[in-house]
């Protein structure tokens, strides 16, 4: 199986939701091997989607050098990357954070589907995980462990009447993904979102681009797009945050109340130690699974 990239260079504007302001981006092919890189337009500064160019994960995940030379709230974006199995890409945005779209991936999607995907001269490698590595911050936890496909298994638990307790399975490849998580809207509390525009924060956040709660219910006119539509967001964000290992892998990924900075930490523990893991050429593997995953 060879590397894939975009076949030609798509455009596009969205909203950042942060600020508020408009955000023209573009997704591009790129040279075998070069993996996914960044470009802020705006400061000529190129930066690689790699774990050890993880900044901040408070309320998103944001790789840069420091606050000031960064891009937040890739995950959505990286997500849909690596559903596509795409291993080369450039990315540029001429601001801070990357467009927040709907909420969810689907416009990356689409986006991806009008490029088309085109094979390299080189080599899919993929990461197939050896033992399992965990990260835990009281009952809160993180883990992979080996397995001959790729899977997410998450668990939410919130203390609100339209949540509760919610658990997903995500058999993970293209068609799976584009029917089960890709739609999947990011979720916030109106007292989270008061709170953060106070601070001059969130000032890009509407009914239109996340599913919003107050203390009784869902406040959106449209409701939910699935029943568990919560979950399998975290699942959409905890595929964009393992992306950052620099190529798919096969293991199954599980979390109860996971998080962008459990998440992080993982891809860190997990990278610690080469025992962990082998890196294989997908010439060399019974492949036939992971070839599946794209088609």
């Amino acid at each position: 199986m060879k590397q894939l990239t975009l076949a030609k260079k798509v455009e596009g504007v969205g909203i950042g939701l942060h600020k508020g302001e408009p955000i023209h981006f573009s997704l591009e092919p790129a040279d075998p091997n070069s993996g996914i890189i960044f470009y802020r337009t705006d400061l000529d500064l190129y930066i690689e989607a790699k774990p050890q160019n993880v900044i901040d994960t408070t309320m998103a995940t944001v790789i840069g050098k420091d606050v000031h030379q960064s891009i937040s709230t890739v995950e959505h974006l990286l997500s849909a990357v690596s559903a596509y199995g795409i291993d080369n890409i450039l990315i540029k945005i001429d601001a801070h954070e990357a467009p927040i779209m709907d909420g969810s991936s689907a416009s990356f999607c689409m986006m991806f589907n009008e490029a088309g995907i085109a094979e390299q001269d080189a080599n899919k490698k993929v990461m197939v995980i050896n033992k399992e590595v965990s990260v835990t911050q009281g009952d809160k936890y993180v883990k992979i462990s080996p397995d001959p496909d790729t899977h997410f298994t998450f668990s939410i638990d919130f203390n609100h009447p339209s949540i509760g307790f919610e658990k997903f399975h995500h058999h993970f490849n293209k068609a799976n993904y584009l029917a089960q998580i890709s739609r999947a809207r990011t979720f916030g509390f109106l007292k989270d979102f008061q709170m953060l525009r106070s601070r001059n924060l969130a000032l890009g956040a509407s009914l239109d681009n996340a599913v919003v709660l107050d203390e009784k219910k869902i406040i959106n006119s449209d409701g939910l797009r699935f029943g568990n539509e919560f979950v399998r967001h975290k699942i959409l964000d905890a595929i964009g945050d393992l992306s950052l290992l620099g190529m798919g892998f096969m293991g199954h990924y599980e979390a109860f109340a996971g998080s962008h900075a459990l998440n992080h930490k993982l891809t860190l523990a997990i990278l610690n130690d080469p025992q962990n893991y082998t890196i294989a050429d997908l010439q060399n593997v019974k492949d036939s699974t992971f070839q599946g995953a794209f088609a």
